[in-house]
């Protein structure tokens, strides 16, 4: 059974569309809190190569999923700090070459079903916002509101390519454009939890948009369902 002690926002969509930076910046003016569902793939995709887990090892990866030694402590304005059996990996779980690794495991449906019960304990009082590919499909289908982000491969892959030079690091606008096709692919078709908007989502395509645009556009939707009466006024200040 899904708790239903506090109010969930789901921010889904593919890599690079921007729903990690969106859904902490209304996390942050709501006061609410935030889980970044797709740190804990990640992290379990590095644990696996740090313990020699095959990424197509299906039952060993759902045992290092159950007794996955990881801790998240929240920073202001920045993504937590990622600590896994007491080493901090928050740049290391942020490469491409983890997050393609993270989309392997990610498909095993035993993995997420280990995971499944670690992400639905982040839903605190006052409220959630969670980022990831299935919050409004699975993990919080009862949330009081779900939004899916779209914005094109190209444009994501400029956005990443825009990153990765800021971190020193030389790759081709046409092999990130690959990569994510790939990823994206790989992520739509899966078994279990495919990446798809809920039927009841807002879609939104971010293409031509800022970040700040999206967070005003999501605001619209809170004031517009009135389904999140004690943090509107929150809202409108942050508008």
């Amino acid at each position: 059974m899904i708790p239903r002690n506090a109010p969930v926002i789901t921010i889904d969509g593919a890599s690079g569309t921007g729903k990690g930076t969106v859904s902490q910046l209304l996390a942050k003016g709501l006061g609410w809190k935030f889980l970044d569902s797709g740190a804990l793939y990640r992290v379990l995709a590095l644990a696996a190569q740090k313990h020699s887990v095959a990424s197509d090892n299906e039952k060993s990866l759902e045992v290092l999923a159950e007794y996955l030694d990881v801790q998240f402590i929240a920073r202001d304005g920045r993504f937590p700090n990622v600590i896994l059996e007491g080493e901090e990996v928050t740049d290391v779980i942020r490469t491409e070459k983890i997050g393609n690794a993270a989309s392997i495991v990610a498909a095993f449906p035993a993995v997420r079903a280990a995971l499944l019960s670690r992400q639905r304990v982040f839903r605190e009082r006052p409220g959630l916002v969670a980022d990831g590919r299935d919050m409004g499909t699975v993990v919080f289908p009862d949330a009081e509101l779900k939004i899916f982000l779209l914005a094109s491969p190209e444009e994501r892959a400029m956005r990443r390519l825009k990153q990765l030079k800021e971190q020193g690091i030389s790759v081709t606008l046409g092999d990130l454009i690959e990569e994510l096709k790939l990823r994206d692919k790989r992520d739509q078709e899966r078994t279990v939890a495919p990446l798809k908007p809920a039927e009841d989502a807002v879609c939104i395509k971010t293409d031509h948009f800022t970040v700040e645009q999206v967070v005003e556009r999501i605001l619209q939707e809170i004031d517009r369902k009135k389904a999140f009466p004690v943090t509107l006024t929150l809202a409108n200040e942050l508008a």
